[in-house]
């Protein structure tokens, strides 16, 4: 009998190599697109147009580009009433929108930030935070989904047009 050999390298992984990895966002996007069939309008900033501050990097004047139709997955949150001290009470408004990032990134060349809005039915909603919370197949490059917190946009903050 042969003695035994540590090789070199460790064999590849298995079942988690690009072709596993396309056949998880072919089925994500046909259960989003065509089982699930929820649609959001995203309105992305234009980054040319906008004017930014020089010093902190904001943007002062938010110019948008015409909306994207987007197919994704969308938590409606509820109404809180929140009452401040002085302006009185307040309906809060909240949805949490759960991106496909393969499909944005690759097909529709979108990148979600901060600041955007979207549109949830007749309603308009400001990208208060985003999160990455999953990863494919637990490999740290490959992170499949983008969560992003939304706030109702209030009356003339943005009017979607």
């Amino acid at each position: 009998m042969a003695d035994w050999k540590q090789p070199d390298n460790p064999p590849p992984p298995l079942f988690t190599g690009k072709k596993e990895r396309d056949y998880v966002k072919q089925v994500n996007d046909e259960l989003i697109e065509r089982v699930i069939g929820q649609t959001i309008l995203y309105y992305p900033i234009d980054m040319e147009r906008s004017d930014y501050h020089s010093l902190y990097g904001e943007a002062i004047n938010k110019v948008y580009l015409p909306p994207i139709r987007v197919h994704a997955l969308v938590e409606w949150e509820g109404i809180e009433t929140a009452y401040t001290p002085s302006v009185g009470i307040d309906k809060i408004t909240s949805i949490t929108v759960h991106f496909h990032k393969r499909r944005l990134t690759e097909d529709q060349d979108l990148f979600v930030r901060e600041g955007d809005f979207v549109q949830y039915g007749d309603r308009l909603y400001e990208i208060a935070s985003l999160a990455e919370p999953k990863q494919l197949f637990g490999q740290i490059d490959h992170r499949m989904e983008i969560s992003a917190k939304c706030i109702r946009a209030r009356e003339g903050r943005f009017d979607g047009k």
